[in-house]
């Protein structure tokens, strides 16, 4: 098998720049964790970067093509190769210990890699991937960006977040119709929120569905006192919040409904 033909219902973009693709395994720090899942491999560019690194490296490939050329070209993946949709299998059941996160990730799922990474961040200390550039923008940004959203927030709540470089459609086959960007996620040394987890992520995404009324208004479905509605944290818009502002906002909410009782 010379190579594997990239599938369009896959989002499959392969890599082919090797300079590139050694700049991605580098981006990762190796530190608090023995074991790398990369997602995605395809036919192993970036793979054979990582099994050069003083980790063990495993990769997920829902492509079965993909899967045997690995099999055939790198044998030291031997057992190491899981065939399976990263978004459907268990990753407690996979990992026992922490383990990093690397990929060129197929676009068309790669905020669902992210939730996912937030839902086993316990597990997972250093994620680091190749995204379309509008997504790893939105990732990265900060509070009084037009971009910075549901995304934003959530991912920077347990993890810092590091846009680390562009990269160019001219270095995959075939060659997306985007520009692409690199990010790093280091996970914060207390990624234990201050409020009630399920809360907060009903409040950001409640606000951010409604991202040009301010807070009072895009909160209502939270019953909010008329006392609470007050607070000067009301009159601001979404994306005008820290991510510690809308944990303060989330304990407010929290207090509120409490002493409506």
């Amino acid at each position: 098998m010379e190579s594997v033909r990239a599938k369009k219902f896959l989002g499959q973009h392969f890599l082919k720049d090797l300079a590139v693709a050694e700049r991605i395994a580098d981006s990762l720090q190796i530190n608090r964790y023995k074991k790398v899942l990369e997602i995605g491999p395809g036919m192993g560019v970036l793979t054979q970067f990582l099994l050069k690194k003083p980790v063990e490296t495993f990769v997920i490939e829902i492509d079965r093509e993909s899967a045997r050329y690995l099999n055939t070209h790198f044998p030291t993946l031997k057992n190491h190769i899981i065939e399976a949709d990263f978004l459907k299998i268990s990753l407690a059941d996979l990992f026992s210990e922490p383990f990093a996160i690397i990929g060129n990730f197929p676009y068309n799922i790669s905020s669902q890699i992210v939730f996912k990474t937030l839902e086993n961040r316990n597990l997972i200390p250093e994620f680091s991937g190749m995204f379309q550039k509008e997504v790893a923008k939105r990732i990265a940004a900060k509070h009084g960006n037009k971009t910075y959203g549901i995304l934003s927030v959530l991912t920077q709540a347990f993890y810092d977040v590091e846009y680390l470089f562009d990269v160019t459609p001219s270095v995959f086959n075939p060659p997306p119709k985007v520009n692409s960007g690199v990010i790093r996620l280091v996970r914060k040394s207390n990624s234990n929120l201050e409020c009630d987890e399920k809360l907060f992520f009903k409040v950001v995404k409640t606000a951010f569905q409604q991202r040009r009324k301010t807070l009072r208004n895009s909160l209502k479905i939270f019953n909010l006192s008329q006392n609470l509605k007050e607070d000067a944290i009301f009159g601001q818009r979404p994306e005008q919040l820290t991510v510690q502002e809308f944990i303060l906002l989330t304990k407010m909410i929290a207090n509120d409904a409490i002493s409506a009782q």
